[in-house]
């Protein structure tokens, strides 16, 4: 069975948004934005809730491919995409592996520390290994302040930035009530820096660098999607040399994980030396009005609606026969 490439005018898409996770109200958001873009170009495109429908409707419906605008568990992690790899139905995005390790921090930041690539020092710990003792001893293995936050969520979720050693069993309660994996990690003191990444492999090319300037630095859910406090700079202002430096670290980041169609890896730019620091990987980026993909997109000459098409026509699937074009 060969795989289905995508045709604007023969194919139907399945918009995927909603779903099970924390972050579902965005993911509505985002996933109506694409739809609209769809169908503005002509696209025959349908919205689907994999919280309200069973996946395999997808197939009693003609969908032909399917464009992945859930974020977070079940969505992000691979789950859905290897629904849809029983079901053979092209997705946008990673694969189940790449989906998988990239959901999991703590995964991902042992591939990169493998590698050598710069991530910010952390302790893991397992529910088990969450005792008073191990809590309290935190600040002083990783300084302060530190960030403490759950392990396979996103969208700042669950995070808190201790500044004092006391906070830290708040946080951790904080935490855990969206994982029972705990992440704590060195803060670094500098710039927030975000880089989308199109394609995949050597052939993947990192989008314009956007950085990010909160209200007291505090880039959180609320801020992030609801106001309009928060100052994106695209260009970033950033020297042009540091600027390729983060790029060409997020590419290797990207490839480290096996990352495909696209991504956007999040950082810090330590204010001491200029050092990028990765912090993350997101394998299905927000889409949404306030989202840095198509920011980044745009400064790239990069319409919404032709970044939707171009992600769509790099849909496919993980196995190999889906593989080969």
């Amino acid at each position: 069975m060969s795989e289905r490439r995508f045709d604007p005018q023969r194919s139907r898409v399945a918009v995927l948004m909603g779903g099970h996770s924390a972050e579902r109200e965005v993911s509505l958001m985002s996933g109506t934005g694409v739809l609209k873009a769809l169908q503005s170009q002509g696209v025959d495109a349908l919205a689907f809730d994999p919280a309200e429908r069973e996946l395999h409707e997808l197939r009693a419906l003609g969908v032909t491919h399917c464009f992945i605008a859930l974020h977070g568990r079940y969505g992000e992690d691979g789950c859905v995409q290897g629904a849809l790899e029983l079901l053979r139905i092209p997705y946008t995005g990673s694969g189940v592996m790449a989906s998988a390790m990239a959901m999991d921090k703590v995964m991902t930041k042992r591939i990169w520390t493998a590698l050598e690539l710069p991530t910010p020092a952390y302790v893991w710990l397992s529910p088990q290994a969450q005792t008073p003792e191990a809590l309290d001893g935190i600040a002083e293995r990783l300084g302060l302040p530190l960030i403490v936050k759950p392990p396979r969520e996103g969208s700042s979720i669950g995070i808190t930035k201790v500044t004092e050693a006391s906070q830290v069993r708040a946080a951790a309660a904080l935490s855990t009530r969206y994982d029972a994996d705990l992440l704590c990690e060195q803060f670094i003191e500098g710039l927030e820096l975000t880089c989308p990444v199109l394609g995949e492999g050597d052939t993947a090319r990192a989008l314009p660098v956007i950085r990010i300037a909160a209200p007291n630095g505090d880039y959180d859910y609320q801020n992030k999607y609801f106001t309009d406090d928060v100052q994106y700079h695209c260009p970033s202002g950033l020297d042009p040399e540091v600027e390729a430096r983060v790029q060409a670290l997020v590419l290797a980041a990207y490839r480290a994980l096996g990352c495909r169609g696209w991504g956007r890896a999040d950082l810090m730019l330590r204010a001491s030396d200029q050092q990028p620091f990765l912090l993350e990987m997101n394998t299905s980026p927000g889409m949404t009005s306030h989202s840095l993909v198509p920011m980044s997109a745009r400064a790239a000459g990069i319409s919404y609606e032709a970044l939707c098409l171009q992600l769509l026509d790099m849909a496919r699937l993980d196995t190999p026969e889906g593989a080969s074009r």
